[in-house]
């Protein structure tokens, strides 16, 4: 049996995911990038394949992609995570039906991406200049509030009337928003409410400037916030689509990749 292995090498996060020949994903592990991408991708990688019991001389080709992917060297190829996140999601989400857009939130970063029906990357929008609206920004809010970014979700649900208004395009003033509004003694829930609707205005803003297709994917560490993912969906008035593996879409995308250089190059 022949394996691969899609790394990818994030700002926050290391992800990476194992394949068969036949595309199926055999497994994955994610661990902090810290500030040695290459040794923390070399070991997430080894102790992925230790747990999966495959040998690495049984890896035939490996693809990184991500913020970091230059760093690994011993990488067969390298793409962009724009790339490798469409060719995962159109892989996952294939119990979905036929997707056309895709949302990805990150440590650092959102992006929207346009696919047209063969899967090709048609467009794409992307906000790397504010962590508001990304997966920090939701580890500062639980932070300041106390309470774990896992429990977010539950929060959300447990909010009462109109979302509070948390107008602030940028995180640290958004942070300062939030104090007042605990403050002013409103509920650690209502702040949560309000927090999701407003990450979610600015990815619909973003999602509105690639065109707004039916079939809607998020993916990202984010899509496991329910609270957030019913906010977009309000916001964007249409169902979305949560894969079950969200974090890993992209290291999935880069070593399916892999596969099909394989057996371009092995014709």
């Amino acid at each position: 049996m022949k394996y691969f292995v899609g790394i990818d090498i994030g700002s926050t996060a290391i992800k990476v995911s194992v394949i068969d020949e036949h595309k199926i994903l055999l497994g994955y592990k994610i661990s902090a990038s810290g500030s040695m991408f290459y040794k923390y991708a070399q070991e997430t990688l080894e102790l992925l394949l230790k747990e999966l019991n495959i040998a690495l001389c049984d890896v035939v080709y490996t693809v990184a992609t991500g913020y970091g992917r230059k760093l690994y060297k011993e990488a067969d190829e390298n793409i962009s995570e724009i790339t490798a996140n469409a060719i995962g999601a159109r892989a996952a989400a294939t119990v979905f039906g036929e997707i056309k857009t895709i949302i990805n939130i990150g440590g650092q970063d959102s992006k929207a991406i346009s696919l047209d029906s063969e899967g090709n990357v048609t467009n794409f929008a992307m906000n790397d200049r504010c962590a508001a609206g990304t997966g920090k920004f939701l580890d500062v809010v639980a932070l300041k509030l106390e309470i774990d970014v896992e429990e977010l979700g539950r929060y959300h649900f447990q909010a009462e009337g109109t979302p509070l208004s948390v107008s602030s395009t940028c995180a640290v003033f958004a942070e300062s928003e939030i104090i007042g509004l605990l403050g002013n003694n409103h509920s650690v829930a209502d702040i949560v409410c309000g927090v999701h609707y407003s990450i979610a205005k600015r990815i619909v803003k973003l999602v509105k400037r690639v065109g707004v297709k039916e079939g809607i994917y998020f993916d990202g560490g984010p899509a496991l916030n329910a609270g957030l993912v019913k906010a977009i969906e309000n916001e964007i008035g249409q169902k979305i689509f949560i894969p079950e593996f969200p974090q890993v879409t992209t290291s999935y995308g880069a070593a399916i990749m892999g596969v099909d250089s394989y057996n371009y190059e092995h014709k």
